[in-house]
């Protein structure tokens, strides 16, 4: 059986609707025991910019293609794109959103669709962000929610691992905003 590559992906944004505000982007690559860490952060921004940017950073880090990839992200806008296929709709009609506005992020949209399209199979699951590990009263809800969205495949091990991935991603995406913060 081959191995997939998992990646975890945040963004986050401080100050989201506001003119100056500052955003960063977290992701976790895990490929059997390897394991790599990014991050950065972007002035001006949208945590939707920052969600999608933490997805394309993570693939362009992929040295070979025709990869089996599961991603992981507490993101439903990016989600939700790919398994839904809402992009099929978009490519259709021009980059063009049912209502016929110009689809927001489109630059994004395309620069994940292209690298998303060098990989042999590639699955998207949600998982709740910011959850608590330690409320162990909430765990077997969180584990029956996300089993309810992405299927039973997960043990609740596994599910574990998988918040806990999803943890480190957003503390990265903080301090993408930290470091931007920093240079201001």
């Amino acid at each position: 059986m081959s191995k997939w590559v998992r990646l975890y992906t945040d963004g986050a944004c401080s100050g989201n609707q506001s003119d100056e505000n500052i955003g960063g982007w977290g992701a976790v690559l895990e490929y059997g025991k390897h394991m790599k860490t990014l991050y950065g952060g972007e002035k001006n921004t949208t945590n939707n910019r920052m969600e999608m940017t933490a997805l394309l950073e993570a693939l362009k880090c992929l040295k070979k293609e025709e990869l089996q990839i599961h991603i992981f992200s507490d993101s439903a806008y990016l989600v939700n794109c790919f398994t839904k296929k809402w992009y099929e709709k978009w490519r259709k009609n021009g980059w063009k959103t049912a209502n016929k506005t110009p689809v927001e992020n489109r630059d994004l949209w395309e620069a994940l669709l292209d690298q998303l399209e060098k990989h042999k199979t590639v699955r998207f699951y949600h998982i709740k962000g910011h959850l608590n590990l330690e409320n162990s009263n909430q765990l077997d809800k969180w584990y029956e929610n996300f089993k309810s969205a992405n299927g039973n495949h997960f043990s609740k091990e596994e599910f574990l691992h998988i918040a806990k991935m999803n943890i480190q991603a957003d503390a990265l995406a903080n301090q993408g905003i930290e470091e931007q913060r920093q240079r201001q």
